[in-house]
C-alpha cells in the first residue's frame, strides 16, 4: 500500500485517456480526501470538517465510511440535522431504503428539536417519496 497519489500516478495513463477532467476530478477528491483527514488529526472535533468529509465519502460512493463519519459528527453535535439527510440520501442511493428511512426519522426529529424547518420538510418529502 503506498502514497495515495502513486496509486492514482499508476492509473493516470488510463484515466488519461478517459478524458482530463475525469482525471482532475479524482486527484481533487483525493487531495480533498487527504486535506480533510489532516484537518482532523489536528483537530477532530471540527464539525464542518467531520460533515466535508463525510460528504466526500458519499461522492466516492463509500456509503460505510459516510455513514460512519456522520455518526462520528452526531456524536460532537446531536444537532447537525443535515447528517442526518446526507446520511440518508447516501443509503437511498445504495438502496438500503430501510435505513434510509430510520436516517430520515431521526433527522426529521433532529430538525424539528433544533427548529430547521427547511431541512425538516426536505426530509419528510423524501421520507414520504420513499414510503411510497
Amino acid at each position: 500500500m503506498g502514497h495515495p497519489r502513486v496509486r492514482l500516478s499508476l492509473k493516470a495513463a488510463t484515466l488519461k485517456a478517459l478524458g482530463s477532467c475525469l482525471w482532475y476530478v479524482l486527484l481533487m477528491s483525493a487531495d480533498r480526501l487527504e486535506q480533510l483527514k489532516s484537518i482532523l488529526a489536528q483537530d477532530p472535533r471540527n464539525t464542518f470538517a467531520n460533515y466535508a468529509l463525510g460528504m466526500e465519502y458519499v461522492s466516492a460512493g463509500q456509503t460505510d465510511l459516510a455513514l460512519k463519519q456522520f455518526r462520528a459528527l452526531l456524536e460532537l453535535d446531536a444537532n447537525y440535522a443535515n447528517a442526518f439527510f446526507m446520511g440518508a440520501q447516501a443509503l437511498q442511493r445504495a438502496e438500503r431504503i430501510e435505513e434510509a428511512m430510520q436516517w430520515l426519522r431521526d433527522g426529521i426529529a433532529c430538525a424539528h428539536r433544533v427548529g430547521n424547518r427547511h431541512a425538516e420538510s426536505e426530509m419528510q418529502t423524501l421520507l414520504e417519496e420513499l414510503e411510497g
